[in-house]
């Protein structure tokens, strides 16, 4: 009878033995730190994000802007016009909100100076030229450039003057005001029913002037030294009740009459200080540096 030899069991202990070596968790090498001379290496870039609050608001008014060119291409003014203002009151709220919440950053001050330029700079001229500039040939569109161009560079200074500039004044007529002036009296033609044909050449100068105005020296007040945290009697709220009341009887006399007389504030305080032997200066002297708008 044939025999046959046991197998032997082998034990996986016995099978790969155990290293004395102990276990290191980071085997990268280690950073040397420069030597004299020698180019330190920069870290790598960290990832940043956007706040979403602020720059939602941003978006808004961006989108008004692009809606009112829109509706200029399909001959209604008024939509494009309350949408302009739309744009405005968007426009005014993001930066409140940035500040209220401490969201702000470079990235949000960018896109509103980006979003500025379509809501107040293209889009008004755009409407005013369908409305009433494209039948008079290249004066009329040179008068839309006029604006468009004026409107960037106010912009354009608006963002590298801030800090030298007095907060309680702005540098020549904000863009959304001079928005509201060229596109405020279209909303009131055009409520009217008034053709842009027959009131062209008006509706050249006030596009030419709010262009022009955009980029002069004169000091239009900004209202930013106003403390909305202080107490004010009980009359002030009864004529905030008032504005409201006005505005809503019949909203493109009342807001077209209102920046009629702020695009024409700032050239009348400039006289007044001019002939009493003081000139408005806009320059900051308080060492406090000034505000977004």
């Amino acid at each position: 009878m044939p025999i046959f030899n046991p197998r032997k069991n082998k034990s996986k202990s016995a099978a790969k033995p155990v290293s004395s070596k102990p276990f290191r968790l980071n085997r990268l090498p280690l950073r040397r730190a420069p030597a004299d001379g020698e180019p330190q290496l920069a870290p790598p870039a960290r990832h940043r994000g956007i706040y979403l609050l602020p720059n939602a608001f941003t978006t808004a008014a961006l989108f008004c802007g692009f809606y009112a060119i829109v509706m200029a291409m399909n001959g209604q003014y008024t939509n494009a016009a309350v949408a302009i203002f739309a744009a405005m009151v968007l426009d005014a709220t993001d930066g409140r909100v940035a500040r209220l919440t401490n969201t702000q950053s470079e990235f949000g001050a960018q896109y509103d100076s980006l979003s500025d330029m379509v809501s107040f700079g293209a889009a008004p001229a755009l409407i005013m030229y369908e409305w009433a500039l494209r039948g008079m040939g290249k004066l009329g569109w040179m008068a839309a450039f006029v604006y468009c161009a004026g409107a960037a560079l106010r912009l354009a200074r608006f963002n590298t003057n801030i800090g030298v500039v007095d907060k309680r004044f702005f540098q020549g007529l904000p863009s959304p005001a001079a928005a509201a002036l060229v596109t405020g009296f279209i909303w009131l033609m055009d409520d009217l029913r008034i053709a842009g044909k027959d009131f062209s050449w008006l509706g050249w100068a006030i596009t030419v002037y709010a262009g022009l105005t955009m980029v002069t020296n004169v000091p239009f007040y900004s209202f930013k030294d106003v403390n909305f945290k202080k107490s004010v009697p009980f009359i002030a709220i009864f004529l905030i009740v008032l504005i409201f009341v006005a505005v809503s009887s019949d909203p493109p006399k009342v807001l077209f009459g209102l920046f009629v007389v702020y695009g024409l504030s700032g050239y009348a305080v400039a006289a007044w200080q001019w002939a009493k032997g003081k000139p408005v200066s806009i320059v900051q002297t308080d060492p406090e540096s000034g505000e977004d708008k």
